[in-house]
């Protein structure tokens, strides 16, 4: 089997370099005579003035600018929501509110007010595990308040609206779902 790969490897390259090594046919004819031929090389337009140039590189930075501050106030808008949201369902829990901003030790209260082990937190960082027991942990978090599988996928994909409504809405905890 080696050999065959070798074989196919170096017939690979003979071939690349007979291709290189051959002649076009374009370079075989005989070029024209250019002569004395006048090149000017002053052009005019808006594409060529450096002015005009800066100008629309400054303008290009402010939208860029203006479009990532509007970006960063949606992102703390809804970092705020999240935060607000599971400051609220951690206190209606039982557990303390602060633990939401807290970034290891809100997935372990997370953990105990669904009432899986906490040992599913080193789970919780592995990447793409974390997707499957993220998901098993909402859909268990929903449940514990009483409410469907359903609402538990949403708090999953949706979490910025999701949370609130679990957290400032009328929902009451009913105590870990994983334990019944």
């Amino acid at each position: 089997m080696p050999n065959r790969i070798l074989c196919t490897l170096l017939l690979g390259v003979l071939l690349s370099f007979g291709w290189i090594a051959m002649s076009s046919p374009a370079w075989s004819q005989e070029q024209p005579e250019m002569g004395d031929v006048d090149i000017n090389f002053d052009v005019e337009g808006a594409e060529f003035d450096i002015e005009a140039q800066r100008a629309a590189a400054e303008a290009a930075g402010a939208a860029a600018g203006v479009f990532g501050a509007l970006v960063l106030l949606i992102d703390l808008a809804i970092a705020i929501l999240m935060i607000a949201g599971l400051w609220k369902v951690f206190t209606k829990a039982g557990k303390p509110g602060w633990a939401a901003i807290i970034p290891i030790y809100n997935g372990i209260v997370l953990l105990e007010i669904c009432g899986r082990p906490i040992w599913w937190i080193l789970l919780m960082l592995i990447p793409c595990v974390n997707i499957i027991f993220s998901l098993i942990v909402f859909i268990d978090l929903a449940k514990s308040f009483g409410k469907d599988a359903l609402f538990g996928v949403a708090l999953w994909l949706l979490g910025f609206i999701f949370l609130p409504i679990l957290g400032f809405g009328s929902a009451q905890y009913r105590g870990p779902a994983a334990a019944q």
